[in-house]
């Protein structure tokens, strides 16, 4: 996207007729490492974007820093937020607000839809700003690792904005399952109660006239543009699969995590999945994702060498079976889900993003903590990163280079879901990004609507599919999307 002149082309990067046609200078890595800005009170100048919902809440854990500026395509949505930051600068468009704003802000809040994750934080990345990211991280997997590399690359500070990552029982929960306290774990089994918004629904028809609050077209952003309908903004977007990744990319990210870290993960090496019917628009009301991991040196773990284990996903009010000896009546859901470790030793139980851990043997182990605890919020440890120099920085408990790699995980899963009427199980390529036992002459297609009523009493199913597609062609565009003109990334770095 970057010119010799480091300067980005405006035709592709803001709207015809949105701002006048003088270029966009990018300030080098190198000057802005650190803070860009440094105010007069020495605090972060940090802009919202996405700001109606959950990123109001972030906001809020950030008031003690400068909100200079607040984004978001619903104004009635957000106008609470910008009823409580009066000061602030208000836009629509963060292509418009990065530019006006330009030195005179260090970082940003993304709190968005998923789908535009990516292009917001990628661009802001290599302005300089420091990145906190709602979850799940991106879209795609092709996304993840673009913003693990160029994080990297511009030493900015970032988070994933999956709180419980900070949590003391995440990290009660990672050093347990390190020292190896249950033994080898070779089985996971993990679940939420999500969803919790529509999903399983065939595309509304026809679409609604757009508010006059709303900027339908920048909600959008890089996706195929399609009718506006309520069902799809505020909020329950995240049931749709061009705006959102369902449960497993909500939840997955919160009750994953202990999981992912604690066993040293990596990347998976094959994954399948099943779910209530898939539909081409919407995600399922329910699924089951199986991720298999291999056999991986750590450095972290006890023992080092780690066995292959399965990681097996479960949404829509689906839930693992309780193991031998768990104590009646016991809930299993703490906090919006929870996960099952089946130790060679023991088995280890967790609540959502690795609360109240417990052994069913009953025994407490007594384990030395090896993870920094974080003092304060998830929100204002990242704006300590931020403050900190790139060579002296303590990263965050879910910085891109961690998060990065983490939400890779996430989105295949949800990719398998989509892939799952190839019946096999899919084997992954990490370093090119590709499912390596999808032929060229598969096809794949999938119902667009489904349509049920009763005639004369008997039910009557009628499906509407797809036309058959490639599915190595179909894969590849769900690893990495192709994106609606005139929205682009930057390239990805070496």
């Amino acid at each position: 996207m970057k010119d010799n002149n480091s300067k980005i082309n405006r035709r592709d990067f803001v709207r015809a007729g949105t701002i006048a046609a003088a270029g966009i200078t990018i300030v080098p890595s190198n000057v802005v490492a650190g803070l860009g800005h440094k105010a007069p009170s020495d605090k972060l100048n940090i802009a919202g974007i996405g700001v109606g919902g959950r990123g109001f809440g972030n906001l809020r854990e950030l008031e003690s820093e400068n909100i200079v500026a607040l984004c978001d395509v619903d104004w009635k949505y957000s106008q609470r937020v910008f009823d409580y930051f009066p000061k602030a600068k208000k836009y629509r468009d963060w292509r418009v607000m990065y530019d006006e704003l330009g030195d005179s802000f260090d970082a940003v809040m993304i709190a968005t839809a998923d789908h535009t994750h990516a292009v917001i934080a990628a661009h802001a990345i290599t302005l300089g700003k420091h990145i906190y990211l709602q979850k799940p991280l991106t879209h795609s997997v092709y996304e993840s690792r673009l913003l693990t590399k160029l994080a990297r690359e511009y030493k900015v500070a970032t988070s994933m904005g999956n709180q419980g990552a900070s949590d003391d029982d995440a990290s009660k929960t990672i050093e347990w399952l390190q020292s190896g306290v249950i033994g080898p774990v070779k089985k996971v089994e993990a679940f939420t109660d999500r969803p919790i918004w529509p999903q399983g629904l065939n595309r509304p028809e026809p679409g609604m006239w757009v508010p006059d609050y709303l900027d339908w077209d920048l909600f959008v952003g890089p996706a195929k543009m399609r009718p506006y309908h309520n069902l799809y903004h505020p909020w329950n977007w995240r049931g749709w699969w061009d705006f959102g990744v369902g449960a497993l990319g909500d939840m997955g990210c919160h009750v994953l995590h202990p999981v992912y870290f604690g066993l040293d993960l990596k990347y998976p090496s094959s994954l399948q999945a099943i779910s209530t019917l898939l539909l081409n628009d919407c995600a399922p009301s329910a699924q089951t994702v199986k991720m298999v991991f291999p056999e991986r040196k750590s450095d972290v773990m006890k023992k080092g060498k780690q066995p292959e284990v399965e990681v097996i996903w479960y949404d829509g009010g689906l839930r693992p079976m309780v193991p031998k000896g768990w104590p009646a009546g016991k809930e299993m859901n703490i906090k919006g889900g929870g996960a099952i470790y089946y130790g060679e030793k023991d088995i280890l139980v967790t609540g959502s993003k690795g609360s109240n851990p417990w052994l069913l043997s009953g025994s407490v182990p007594e384990v030395s903590p090896t993870r920094r605890r974080v003092k304060t919020t998830h929100e204002m440890d990242w704006v300590r990163a931020c403050k900190e120099s790139p060579e002296n920085r303590v990263p965050t408990l879910s910085d891109f280079e961690e998060a990065g790699p983490f939400n890779e995980m996430v989105v295949i899963g949800t990719a398998a879901v989509k892939l799952q009427s190839l019946f096999k199980e899919l084997e992954w390529d990490v370093e090119n990004m590709e499912f390596t036992n999808i032929s060229g002459n598969e096809t794949i297609k999938t119902v667009i609507k489904d349509d049920f009523e009763i005639t004369d009493g008997h039910p009557t199913f009628n499906k509407t599919w797809t036309e058959p597609v490639n599915a190595k062609a179909y894969s590849q565009e769900i690893i990495k999307h192709t994106y609606r003109k005139p929205w682009s990334l930057p390239d990805m770095p070496a």
